[in-house]
């Protein structure tokens, strides 16, 4: 796998590629407020059609400071939990955490999509968040992402459409999204995230089935956990079949539990490592 010098030097201080189950590096104060006098970036509503629900659906685009039509963007698919929905992750401050690494220098610009992942047609978190229909949504976003929302995307910004510019990441059930379609489909995602995996995370020999493909062509496969997160366990399973298979991945566990405030320092080391 190839690996820039920044990458190498920032798995190194997470302690290695293939057993990493160290703490967070120190995090400034104030990485996730509004910076004042910063460029900012902005946020905006988008509606794509979907083929795979049949409707219209909505997403939130986040375009970096300086964003130019003129330019080529790598893109991160940022994915919320089972209780959320394309909204979720403006309580996790993205904009204000890549405004701040952006003036700081420690981030490539990159746009940042947060769809809903519930592919349904109605796909509002309300009533029963865990009724059978909607936790089968979540696995079916997986085609509306792929045959729907990316060609959306790279036919209406300014996007690098090369795996090598495609990144996945989510909390959560979407942390679990994020592994199943990132590594299920290596040919169209190099860089994978998962924060507090669910258990929607499939078991580890079916994450992958395409190993060979994984280790051609993922640049890095990172995930995280809270010490005091209940669901620990899918983040521990995972790590250990990935280490006994000798697929390189970073893994952290860290003081924290399943909330925002993990997700939040989650984002910013992650972000860091892309592209």
């Amino acid at each position: 796998m190839k690996r820039t010098l920044t990458l190498l030097f920032l798995l190194l201080l997470f302690g290695g590629i293939i057993e990493a189950q160290t703490r967070f590096q120190a995090i400034p104060e104030g990485f996730d407020q509004n910076g004042g006098n910063i460029p900012a970036g902005k946020i905006d509503t988008i509606l794509y059609q979907s083929t795979t629900v049949g409707t219209v659906r909505k997403a939130l685009v986040y375009t970096p400071p300086g964003y130019s039509a003129d330019k080529k963007y790598p893109v991160l698919y940022l994915l919320h939990g089972i209780g959320g929905d394309e909204k979720e992750w403006l309580n996790g401050s993205p904009q204000y955490i890549l405004n701040r690494l952006y003036a700081d220098g420690k981030a490539k610009p990159m746009i940042i999509i947060m769809p809903n992942g519930r592919a349904m047609v109605d796909d509002r978190a309300t009533g029963n968040i865990f009724a059978q229909d909607k936790v089968e949504a979540f696995a079916r976003f997986e085609l509306d992402l792929l045959n729907d929302l990316i060609p959306y995307i790279e036919a209406h910004y300014p996007v690098a459409s090369s795996r090598e510019s495609r990144a996945i990441a989510g909390l959560s059930m979407g942390g679990g999204q994020s592994l199943n379609f990132g590594l299920g489909n290596p040919e169209k995602f190099a860089w994978v995230g998962a924060f507090s995996a669910a258990p929607n995370t499939r078991m580890p020999e079916e994450l992958l089935k395409k190993q060979e493909d994984v280790n051609h062509f993922t640049q890095l496969i990172w995930f995280s956990c809270g010490d005091q997160d209940g669901l620990v366990n899918i983040s521990n399973r995972t790590h250990e079949y990935l280490k006994q298979q000798g697929i390189e991945h970073t893994y952290i566990i860290d003081e924290g539990g399943h909330d925002f405030k993990f997700w939040k320092s989650s984002l910013y080391h992650f972000v860091q490592l892309l592209f």
